[in-house]
């Protein structure tokens, strides 16, 4: 590696960005506005990186990132938590933002994390209302299930009565995002495509095909492996020695795996190539859950195959 090549961190708060460069140790810190990332991407620019990295810090690195890839940076989102692992590896505990900056230009230099392309603004309105609906889902059953106990507890009969309007205007609402959501993909041929082609398996429906499509763009892009093991659904080795310890699951997103394990209970019904699938691994002595995992990673596949094949699941052999 020469010594001119540079590895930028970008550490991302509400109010400024803290910029660290390896291995040169230059730091500085803009405003977190539209003038301030334009500066920045001026003065990255200059630089000629190999990697910009940035964490995922629940929104406000959308709009750094969208600016820096708009301007052919190689920009990259990662995972909070792999860069505090790497820290800890590299013996930095402390944390500030200036530091984490340097954590991060640090970590690319040394992971050189893959630069995906990143989702477009179709994709973020659709992620938006995809988790949306989410939240809403899960006070809708909070809500019901305060309803239950109220009645069980024979509660206060105004009470129940807060609880029962409250419940109907969460199922208004997430109806209307419902549709909110087709009307998104129906806006788009290139989304409504895509969407025809994982509705055409059976236990994929409206909410599961747009968490895909919203949540993982890569799908169809990626090789079995790498798919699997980005959404969580790869059995990971703990093996030490001469100790073989089970293959288990964890990481990835987990947004994509509830939607899949949902998909999946009715894929082993209704799914001609899943249902027998699931069978013959619960013959075989498999926990039930575990072959629904497995049907999980089979499901993702297919939909990785469909999207990339351009082929509907009916004219696929299994």
């Amino acid at each position: 590696m020469t010594s001119d090549v540079s590895w930028i961190g970008i550490d991302i708060s509400k109010a400024k960005l803290d910029i660290a460069v390896h291995p040169t140790g230059e730091r500085w810190q803009v405003e977190n506005t539209a003038a301030g990332v334009a500066s920045l991407a001026e003065q990255v620019r200059t630089r000629a990186p190999e990697r910009i990295v940035l964490e995922a810090t629940g929104g406000y690195e959308s709009a750094v990132a969208a600016a820096l890839a708009s301007e052919q940076l190689p920009v990259v989102v990662v995972n909070p938590r792999q860069v505090r692992d790497f820290a800890r590896a590299t013996g930095q505990l402390a944390k500030t933002d200036q530091l984490d900056a340097h954590v991060l230009a640090h970590f690319a230099a040394a992971i050189h994390p893959e630069v995906r392309p990143l989702p477009d603004a179709t994709t973020r309105a659709l992620s938006a209302l995809v988790a949306r609906r989410r939240q809403l889902q899960d006070m809708l059953i909070a809500e019901q299930n305060r309803l239950m106990n109220a009645a069980l507890q024979d509660g206060p009969e105004a009470l129940r009565k807060q609880l029962g309007e409250h419940i109907d205007w969460l199922r208004r609402q997430i109806k209307d995002l419902d549709d909110e959501l087709n009307q998104q993909i129906c806006s788009s041929p290139l989304w409504r495509e895509r969407e025809d082609l994982l509705r055409s398996i059976p236990g994929i429906g409206p909410i599961a095909s747009a968490t895909l499509l919203s949540q993982l763009p890569e799908l169809g892009q990626l090789d079995r492996k790498a798919i699997a093991k980005l959404v969580g659904v790869a059995p990971l080795s703990r093996d030490s020695g001469t100790l073989r310890g089970k293959r288990t699951i964890w990481g990835g997103r987990a947004a994509v795996r509830a939607v899949l394990y949902m998909a999946a209970l009715v894929a082993t019904r209704h799914n001609a190539q899943i249902r027998p699938f699931y069978q013959r691994l619960v013959a075989a002595g498999k926990a039930r859950k575990l072959a629904l995992v497995a049907c999980m990673r089979k499901l993702l596949l297919l939909c990785n195959a469909i999207l990339r094949n351009h082929t509907p699941w009916s004219t696929v052999t299994p």
